[in-house]
C-alpha cells in the first residue's frame, strides 16, 4: 500500500473516531452516554468518571501523530495499515458499547489493544526513524494510548462477567479487584523496565488514582480498604520506578 494511500486512511480513520466518540455523548446513542453504560455493570474495578478525562490528551497526542506522519514518511511505511485498523477498532466499539453488547465490546477491545500492541513494537523498534519529534509525536502518543487501553481492556473483561453473573467462583469480589489492580501494576513496572517506558506507568498510576477516587467516592465498605490500599501501594511503587528510571535515563 502506498505511502500516501496509508496517511489519507491514517486522517480518515482519526477522523471517523473523533466523530463516533463526539455522537457517542452528544446524541447521545441508543440514548445513554458512554458513563452511564458503564454503570450498568457495576465493579470495584472501574476508575471514577474524572479518570476519562484522559481520553482528551489522547486524542489530542493522536491529533499531533497524524499530522507529523506527513513530515516523515518512513514512519507510515513502518507502521502500515495499524493505525488506521486500530481507529476502526475505536470507533466500532462505540456502538457495541451503548447498544448492550458487551461481549462483542470485548472482542473489539481486544482488537483494538492487539493492533496497539503491533503499533507500539515497530515505533520503539525503529532507532533509524528517531528524529527530533519522533519521540514526542509517535512513541508518546502509543505509549499512553496503549497504557489506557491496557486499563480498559481490564475494566472491559469485568464487565462482561458481570453481565453474565459470573461469581468469580466463590472468591470474594474485593479479592480480584485486587488481583487486577497487582495485574495493572506489574504491567506497569514492566513497561518501566523492560522498555524505558514512563509514559505507560504514568497512565496506569492516573487509573490507579481513579480508583481510589471510585471507591472513596461510593458507600464505604470494609473491602474497600483492601483496594485503596493496594491500589496506592501500586501508585508508589510506579511512582518510584519512573522516578529512578528517569534518573537513569537523563544520566545515560
Amino acid at each position: 500500500m502506498s505511502q500516501r494511500i496509508l496517511q489519507a486512511l491514517n486522517v480518515l480513520g482519526f477522523a471517523l473516531v473523533l466523530t463516533l466518540n463526539t455522537l457517542a455523548n452528544a446524541l447521545p446513542i441508543n440514548g445513554m452516554n458512554t458513563g452511564e453504560v458503564s454503570a450498568l455493570y457495576p465493579n470495584l474495578f472501574v476508575p471514577a468518571g474524572f479518570t476519562f478525562s484522559i481520553w482528551g490528551i489522547i486524542y489530542l497526542l493522536l491529533l499531533g501523530f497524524v499530522i507529523f506522519q506527513f513530515r516523515k514518511p518512513a514512519i507510515v511505511q513502518r507502521m502500515g495499515p495499524w493505525f488506521f485498523l486500530s481507529c476502526l477498532f475505536n470507533a466500532s466499539w462505540i456502538p457495541a458499547w451503548h447498544y448492550l453488547l458487551p461481549v462483542l465490546s470485548l472482542f473489539i477491545m481486544l482488537g483494538l489493544l492487539g493492533s496497539l500492541i503491533l503499533i507500539y513494537q515497530r515505533v520503539y523498534a525503529a532507532p533509524a526513524i528517531a528524529e527530533k519529534g519522533f519521540r514526542w509525536w509517535v512513541q508518546l502518543p502509543f505509549s499512553v494510548y496503549l497504557g489506557w487501553i491496557t486499563v480498559a481492556t481490564i475494566a472491559n473483561v469485568t464487565a462482561v462477567l458481570v453481565h453474565f453473573g459470573w461469581n468469580g467462583w466463590g472468591i470474594n469480589a474485593t479479592v480480584w479487584t485486587v488481583a487486577m489492580i497487582a495485574v495493572a501494576t506489574g504491567m506497569g513496572l514492566w513497561f518501566t523496565w523492560r522498555q524505558s517506558d514512563i509514559f505507560y506507568a504514568l497512565v496506569v498510576v492516573w487509573a490507579l488514582v481513579g480508583i481510589i477516587g471510585g471507591r472513596n467516592a461510593e458507600t464505604a465498605e470494609m473491602g474497600y480498604s483492601a483496594i485503596i490500599i493496594t491500589a496506592a501501594v501500586g501508585i508508589g511503587m510506579l511512582g518510584a520506578s519512573v522516578i529512578r528510571k528517569s534518573i537513569q535515563i537523563r544520566q545515560g
